[in-house]
């Protein structure tokens, strides 16, 4: 059989080779293997498609002489790829922008010819297996094609042979298995169980596609089997399988059987006749196959050193989707601070090598999309791989991290979920200052009633206005302070002229007093602030923010578990009979219900309820359910009797007989605590021994910070002070370029056991 393998002219990057520029500090190796060119001459000397790895030096540091050494030892290898080496010295006669000062070596070049392909932070080149695999192994090669030619089956030379093109990622194990499911044949004629047969293609972990065949249709079954085999060829074995020699029975109707790859799992029989439903059928069990295998590989390997294997996995599985990063600004350490100091910004610190940073940035471009042409925000963005001094001076504890700059203010971290909605809502709500001042009765009425921040209503359903005389100096302050913590959470207004009276009339508050406006229900109420500093303000206002009866979500529910209170929840298929909310809602103002949360969850908005509900339940009852669990103390679970009606009288009675120790749970929830299964990286403690840990308190859910950027001579004159400032959760984290070949070492786990 005659092979022919073959790039696209788009995969010209192994083929013609590469060239690649890093900007270093000469020092003189011991080993001189590579030539000594100037700037002029190094690129005099380069060709259109001709390999070419260089590195520019200056002659005044020894401090890299260990990557140098790296790179000449990388460079044999290199050479055996058809890539030549150069090393460049930045003399003082010729000026190149690849010139650059000690303090720009943050990032290597790649480049094909005189062509930028990719840049990469010089700590991932620290050694001679780190270099060589980076310019070898490119992700920036996303058109790059790999077809294998079927030309034993062409008798006549000046015909075209017959391609197929792989379709997985061009890694060493997948290239493995395309050309050994290349050389399987194509079609297979078998007469026995379908459940004892095994191919080529079974180990190397495809499924099989039986075409069930009989005598007197022999012919057209087989052209059917050999064109299916040429749709799934390198995704399954396609195998004619005759039912008249065989001795097993198949259903009568079946025409197609279908087995995985899995040992003892049972082939599946059906009946299918149409061909694009059965090239339909194996890919979409193919999808799952290879993401169950994937998992299967992180359940065996537990110790692997990472962060979070499913946002690891979704990151790859989405590494060929094109964003639109050009709605974004990129900082480096030149522009962030002329940036920020110029315009309203908000910034995301990431980093390029974390997996969550990677993920969060898709929410972060879905973010610039939506505010496209509608909000005078700068969203910017700075990798802190390339830039970790900028992050450092900035105390960035962790990536991914937003933070929103101000004129004349101090920097504000967003510390809420990391997903499109939440951080528009805080990107929103931080439009306006807090809290409002307002000056005139007509005002307050309108901010009461919604008016006023009318387009802001979509992010916060509720406004809380503070009512203070001119003469409640202290309880106005606090209230400010408070407004300033919840900035970005929900909208916050003060009312102190002279006139307040009149509110405080109208809404029977007695000065000093929160009115809060509901704007979904329509209600105006009052809630008295006598004798409240900051803190009870602030976990008074997120309190009283909540919902009355709100329907759960994943995104809300840790903040209803906050308040340590068993929840009382009715699950439903759908929207709720309005006769139960009636009853709930009728329960909760005769104050029976104020033990519990009272709430809802749609099945249909968040389906992981109908895992909640089969941990509780077995078998699963009909919906609606109505279901009590007391997560904080025992995590026993309670259900409403499925044979009684949800009115006001059986709720009264039913929770009577919970109190009365009379009911009997359903089930007891257990006490473990849910952790990731390893635990995240403590970059703190990568720092110098020397770096004492900075002290930590609890914090809500946006912080305020206390430091802001001026200069970068200030920066340097405060950093000893800024680490030793207890600041929260101010764990400056930082990068080990160790920890980068760990997460790398997954996607080649497979390519070393190969």
């Amino acid at each position: 059989m005659q092979l022919q393998l073959m790039m696209s002219s788009d995969f010209s990057i192994f083929r013609v080779g590469i060239s690649f520029i890093m900007m270093c500090i000469f020092h003189k190796s011991t080993e001189d293997s590579v030539p000594e060119l100037s700037p002029q001459k190094y690129f005099s000397t380069l060709q259109p498609g001709k390999a070419s790895l260089a590195y520019f030096c200056q002659a005044d540091s020894p401090s890299t002489s260990v990557l140098l050494e790296e790179l000449n030892e990388a460079a044999k290898p290199l050479q055996d790829y058809g890539i030549s080496v150069a090393k460049v010295n930045c003399v003082k006669e010729e000026t190149s922008r690849y010139c650059g000062k000690e303090k720009d070596l943050m990032k290597a070049y790649l480049f094909r010819g005189n062509i930028l392909l990719r840049e990469f932070p010089t700590d991932t080149l620290f050694d001679v297996n780190a270099i060589v695999a980076h310019v070898l192994f490119s992700e920036n090669i996303e058109l790059a094609h790999l077809y294998f030619f079927h030309c034993n089956l062409v008798s006549d030379l000046t015909q075209q042979c017959r391609r197929t093109r792989m379709e997985q990622s061009l890694t060493t194990l997948n290239i493995h298995l395309f050309v050994k499911t290349m050389k399987a044949p194509l079609l297979t004629e078998v007469a026995e169980d379908p459940q004892q047969v095994s191919t080529i293609h079974l180990q190397l972990g495809l499924p099989l596609v039986f075409i069930v065949s009989q005598q007197a249709t022999y012919e057209a079954d087989r052209r059917t089997a050999e064109w299916v085999a040429w749709r799934l060829l390198g995704k399954a074995g396609v195998l004619l399988l005759l039912r008249d020699s065989l001795k097993v029975n198949i259903p009568q109707h079946t025409n197609v059987i279908f087995k995985r790859a899995e040992q003892e799992v049972p082939v599946e029989f059906l009946e299918l006749h149409d061909v694009d439903l059965i090239i339909s059928h194996v890919e979409n069990n193919n999808h799952i196959e290879e993401t169950q295998e994937d998992e299967d590989d992180d359940i065996e390997d537990p110790d692997m050193d990472i962060q979070d294997d499913e946002v690891a996995e979704t990151v790859y599985r989405d590494r060929k989707r094109q964003l639109p990063l050009e709605l974004t600004v990129e900082l480096t350490e030149e522009t962030f601070n002329a940036t920020v100091m110029a315009s309203d910004s908000i910034v995301l610190f990431y980093a390029g090598w974390n997996a969550v940073s990677m993920a969060f940035l898709q929410s972060y471009i879905d973010v610039a999309i939506k505010l496209k042409d509608t909000s005078t925000m700068l969203l910017t963005r700075i990798n802190c791989a390339d830039w970790s001094d900028v992050c450092t001076k900035q105390n960035v504890t962790e990536f991914p991290t937003v933070k929103m700059y101000k004129k004349g203010e101090n920097p504000v971290s967003y510390v809420g979920m990391l997903g499109t909605e939440g951080l528009l809502k805080f990107i929103q709500l931080n439009r306006i200052s807090y809290p409002v001042n307002i000056t005139l009765i007509q005002e307050a009425e309108k901010y009461l009633s919604g008016e006023l921040y009318k387009d802001l209503l979509t992010y916060s359903s509720v406004s809380v206005l503070g009512l203070f005389s001119p003469t409640m100096t202290t309880a106005k302050e606090d209230f400010t302070e408070a407004g300033n913590y919840l900035k970005g959470c929900v909208i916050t207004g003060i009312y102190s002229e002279e006139d307040v009276w009149i509110l405080s009339n109208k809404y029977a508050a007695t000065l000093p007093a929160l009115l809060l406006a509901r704007h979904k229900e329509g209600k105006i109420e009052s809630i008295p602030l006598a004798n409240t500093h900051v803190q009870d303000i602030v976990q008074i206002i997120t309190n009283a923010s909540l919902e009355t009866f709100p329907e759960i979500t994943v995104e809300n529910l840790p903040t209803y578990l906050r308040l340590q209170k068993p929840l009382l929840i009715l699950f439903s298929d759908g929207s709720i009979n309005p006769q139960y909310r009636k009853a709930i809602l009728t329960l909760m103002k005769q104050k029976h219900l104020d033990s519990f949360i009272p709430c809802w969850l749609n099945l249909k908005n968040t389906p992981v309820g109908r895992g909640i509900l089969r941990a509780y339940f077995s078998p699963l009852p009909p919906l609606p359910l109505l279901v009590l669990v007391n997560l904080h103390s025992g995590g026993q679970v309670f259900a409403f009797p499925s044979n009684q009606s949800i009115t006001e009288q059986n709720l009264v009675l039913w929770l009577k007989k919970l109190e009365a120790g009379l009911e009997n749970h359903i089930t007891i929830l257990s006490a473990q605590e849910w952790k990731p299964p390893l635990p995240a990286y403590d970059f703190l403690s990568m720092m110098d021994a020397a770096t004492a840990p900075h002290s930590t308190r609890k914090k809500p859910q946006y912080t305020k910070e206390t430091h802001v950027t001026e200069n970068d001579k200030e920066q340097h004159e405060d950093k000893s002070a800024i680490r030793k400032e207890p600041i929260e959760t101010l764990r400056i984290k930082h990068w080990n370029k160790s920890n980068w070949f760990k997460e790398t070492e997954k996607s080649l786990k497979h390519d070393k056991e190969l």
